[in-house]
């Protein structure tokens, strides 16, 4: 696809054929950069998820799927990254045109590494197995592992390719059938892994794509008594949506939630480094990154020496068409998210925080059209505001100040989430202190949002439960069956 080439109408991947849904109906997929629409994209409905459900069930019970060996899962899961590194220029325009981040981003960042995970579950697939135990002379005692069954994989729209490689690549190799659910913000990129998994050798119903509101198509997956379990990644209050909604089946249920991650910053870090960590922690893909470290906490004898340096860096940002080379920062995905981060900025304002960068909407970028925000550094944030507790999901840094360690550990801590944090120091025991006392699935220390396929991903508190990526990954897709056999 040429970068001035819309994408082609979507159409819904059940049983290995691409269809229009029951009711054909469809929804409109919009570029936040202009506002234009992209394309048409046929709206999966609840007879459309009992349609795939069927068929994953049909796949793993009777088709060829459910016979699979480790070995032939991993060779597909291997060529699935192929393709993906083949088609690294047409799919990161379909990524950035449909979700706003630059093609920096998504066609050097986070396509390929969507391609190494899937080669990392490639390799890791043959790893896959159970135990014997010489617990008893009378009997032989060994377990087994098995897929779960069928999974819902349902994905937000901030990483529309990057996060459903997460949850398809280890549910594939564990041996299961995914449903894959887009956000309706941006379902282009999970048509195109529904065209690679099928062209990589996936057998019909292993791999479908249902496009569709989380408030239908979602909900029918979590209530579908033949769907066994979700894993879940978006907001918090979506989070407890799904653990109600899947407790009359019992499903088995992972969530990735929200954050609102503290990064600190102590007085005798490498400034210049702490300073582009910071900065990226929350301008990275527009803020819309559920690790994002929207707060900034710097100790007093350099906060604003060090908060100077980050508002310098947001004034300077260029805003623009992502697709463009000079563009550092695209717009938010929508209009109900740009609306939503000003009403931030404004509640901010309000509460008696300082705007020191940005804080308004930028109708000077692209004639006005697109979902713009100048990234938005706020000064004098107290623990207690809107604008420190609640996750904004948008280009809005929350800046507080600390006095010594345990007063940095303990507005850290001061946050119902627990997904990610930072800590930047020169002091290798004060930074095994702070990393332990901090109540985060990862903490980087000095660095920031960095990942890799081996490391597992997932929240504390209210950021959710279960791990993505890493072997930590595959073991939310497997069952251990227990086997005594008599020998007397």
């Amino acid at each position: 696809m040429q970068t001035n080439e819309r994408p082609a109408p979507g159409r819904l991947l059940i049983d290995g054929d691409w269809r229009e849904s029951v009711t054909g109906k469809t929804f409109e997929s919009t570029n936040p950069a202009d506002e234009s629409v992209l394309t048409t994209i046929a709206l999966a409905g609840p007879e459309d998820v009992d349609l795939a459900v069927q068929a994953a069930r049909k796949a793993l019970e009777v088709g060829p799927w459910g016979r699979s060996t480790a070995a032939e899962r991993g060779k597909i899961l291997w060529r699935m990254g192929e393709l993906i590194h083949e088609r690294l220029q047409s799919l990161s325009l379909i990524e950035t045109l449909d979700t706003g981040k630059t093609l920096f981003d998504s066609g050097k960042i986070e396509l390929p590494m969507a391609a190494a995970i899937f080669q990392y579950y490639g390799g890791a697939v043959t790893g896959i197995g159970g135990r014997t135990m010489a617990a008893r002379p009378d009997a032989f005692l060994y377990t087994l592992r098995e897929p779960v069954g069928v999974v819902a994989a349902i994905v937000p729209w901030n990483f529309p390719f990057l996060l459903a490689a997460w949850k398809v690549a280890p549910a594939l190799a564990a041996g299961c059938a995914v449903l894959l659910k887009p956000a309706s913000q941006t379902p282009l990129s999970a048509l195109e892994m529904g065209r690679i998994g099928v062209e990589a050798g996936l057998p019909p119903g292993v791999l479908q794509v249902l496009p569709g509101q989380g408030s239908t198509a979602g909900l029918a997956l979590v209530r579908h008594p033949g769907v066994d379990k979700v894993a879940f990644t978006g907001s918090t209050e979506a989070g407890k949506t799904i653990l109600r909604e899947s407790a009359g089946t019992l499903k088995r249920v992972t969530l990735e939630l929200g954050g609102k991650s503290p990064n600190i910053v102590f007085a005798d870090a490498d400034l210049d480094a702490a300073a582009k960590g910071a900065f990226n922690g929350i301008f990275y893909n527009k803020g819309e990154v559920c690790a994002a470290g929207s707060r900034l906490l710097v100790e007093r004898s350099i906060h604003e020496e060090f908060v100077a340096r980050i508002a310098e860096r947001a004034d300077q940002v260029v805003l623009g068409d992502p697709r463009e080379k000079t563009t550092r920062m695209g717009p938010v995905v929508s209009a109900q998210q740009m609306d939503a981060v000003l009403g931030y900025i404004d509640r901010g304002r309000k509460d008696g925080a300082r705007v020191v960068a940005g804080g308004r909407r930028a109708p000077e970028v692209n004639g006005g059209k697109g979902y713009f925000v100048r990234p938005t550094v706020f000064d004098g944030v107290t623990p207690e505001m809107a604008i420190a507790r609640e996750e904004i999901f948008g280009p809005v840094l929350a800046t507080i100040e600390f006095a010594d360690v345990d007063d940095a550990i303990a507005k850290g801590n001061a946050t119902i989430y627990g997904l990610a944090a930072g800590v930047w120091t020169r002091d290798v025991s004060r930074a095994h202190r702070v990393a332990r006392a901090l109540k985060a699935g990862t903490v980087w220390v000095n660095a920031y949002n960095l990942y890799d396929p081996s490391l597992p991903f997932g929240g504390f508190k209210q950021s959710g439960f279960g791990r993505e990526l890493g072997l930590e990954a595959l073991e939310g897709f497997l069952e251990t069956k227990s086997v005594w056999m008599n020998l007397g």
